[in-house]
């Protein structure tokens, strides 16, 4: 659990440039620059090429969650041992050929998915399901990119006994999210946990005491910090990829995942909703 916690940790450093003052900046761009010698560093050798003090550097270790310099420096060692080789994830530059993008981009989705993996607890999980087999129904929210892993979810889980709502529209979805009651349970989905209009409707679920699970890429985002249930997805992004698509893959994987445990905790009462759709939908198929 502390491997994972630790991968999540730097995977996300560099991520949010408002939560970090100038001289913990300074620190961030030297260990993911020099990631090789950083991991190797001592707490006055770090201070001596980064210019900034010993003091410095440990009041920033534990502010990303570390108790201490050696276990940052056990932690990064550790994460610097377990990335993939640059020549196969790393920024897409204007020589790459068409393997070469090929390579960092699956590289990228496969890491994605490592991360994602392993930052993602048993109990978190199970906790997660117990909550949406127990509601008496489900909303899943998202908007822009978002949006698609919502309604991936609520096509889903239409599969399930569950009783599930979703909507691609924002003002249809506020109005879904003010119907629900701490009887129901939301699933509100952004990749930066920032976007002011799903803060909003995550509030609006907090007013009416509606427990709710987020799934996003940030731990201290506004989104994860109201949630009841964090489920992180990680990716170390590649250029070119402003909407953050290996996060995306990670997220829709949580939610196959979140289908798939559902359906081995309600196997009949699924198999029985499946069977049924099966029928309708191939009906309207020409043999």
């Amino acid at each position: 659990m502390l491997e994972s916690k630790s991968r999540a940790i730097f995977a996300q450093l560099g991520q949010e440039p408002n939560k970090y003052n100038q001289t913990e900046k300074k620190l961030i761009h030297y260990i993911l620059k020099e990631l090789n010698q950083a991991a190797q560093d001592t707490i006055q050798s770090m201070a001596k090429k980064t210019g900034v003090s010993t003091a410095s550097i440990s009041r920033f270790v534990k502010k990303i969650g570390f108790e201490s310099y050696r276990d940052f420096s056990v932690a990064l060692a550790s994460y610097q041992q377990s990335k993939p080789p640059v020549d196969l994830f790393g920024e897409i530059t204007d020589d790459d050929n068409t393997k070469a993008i090929r390579q960092k981009v699956f590289s990228g989705a496969q890491n994605a998915l490592t991360m994602t993996s392993d930052a993602l607890s048993s109990s978190t999980l199970d906790k997660a399901l117990e909550w949406l087999i127990s509601a008496k129904r489900v909303g899943f929210f998202g908007i822009g990119g978002s949006s698609i892993v919502a309604f991936n979810a609520y096509h889903k889980f239409l599969r399930t006994p569950i009783d599930v709502i979703s909507h691609p529209d924002y003002d249809i979805q506020l109005m879904q999210a003010v119907k629900l009651t701490p009887q129901d349970t939301a699933v509100v989905i952004s990749h930066s946990g920032r976007n002011d209009d799903t803060l909003f409707l995550a509030q609006k679920l907090k007013e009416h005491h509606v427990p709710f699970i987020a799934i996003t890429s940030f731990s201290d985002s506004p989104l994860a910090k109201m949630a009841d249930i964090v489920l992180l997805s990680l990716a170390e992004e590649v250029n070119y990829r402003s909407e953050s698509m290996s996060s995306l893959i990670a997220q829709l994987t949580i939610v196959d995942t979140l289908f798939t445990l559902t359906g081995s905790k309600l196997p009949k009462a699924t198999q029985t909703v499946v069977d049924t759709m099966r029928d309708v939908i191939e009906g309207t198929r020409r043999h």
